[in-house]
């Protein structure tokens, strides 16, 4: 039987944008897609982008060894501009790794956007490989702000 591990973490950002723009970067698949596909040399078996309240995300990939990675997520809560509430499961190899629930907020400050995410998780797994999870999603929020800040610079 595999040990549970129980996390709650919260990451910040300052988003270069407005609430409607940020919002953007998680409610349109390319737009998310730039920011969240972080494995150019893993092969896309599935991706499918539902982004409604009840709707499903899924995702799979064969990485370079022949492992096979899987997200697939259901959106529990939208408010435009606001909030995302959403469930998700990782699987790896077949075997789930980990269940999740994750709340992101946005509100705006001084021009900018503060994003406050919130993720429950349940780690089916190694202490490293959870560590490694969580420094996998807050390296993607930091890919978010340099496209944002790219787009900013470009405007101005």
């Amino acid at each position: 039987m595999t040990d549970v591990a129980h996390k709650t973490f919260v990451i910040e950002r300052a988003l270069p944008a407005s609430p409607k723009h940020a919002f953007r970067f998680w409610s349109e698949p390319k737009l998310k897609r730039a920011w969240n596909d972080c494995h150019p040399d893993w092969t896309e078996l599935e991706d499918s982008f539902d982004f409604r309240v009840g709707g499903i995300e899924a995702k799979s990939w064969r990485m370079p060894d022949g492992a096979e990675l899987a997200f697939r997520a259901v959106y529990f809560d939208i408010l435009a501009e606001q909030r995302i509430i959403y469930g998700f499961e990782m699987s790896h190899g077949g075997q789930r790794i980990s269940a999740s629930l994750a709340t992101i907020e946005l509100a705006a400050e001084a021009g900018r956007t503060r994003m406050k995410f919130t993720e429950q998780l349940a780690f089916l797994g190694t202490a490293e490989a959870m560590a490694a999870r969580i420094t996998g999603t807050e390296t993607g929020f930091d890919r978010l702000v340099d496209i944002l800040a790219r787009e900013t610079a470009r405007v101005h």
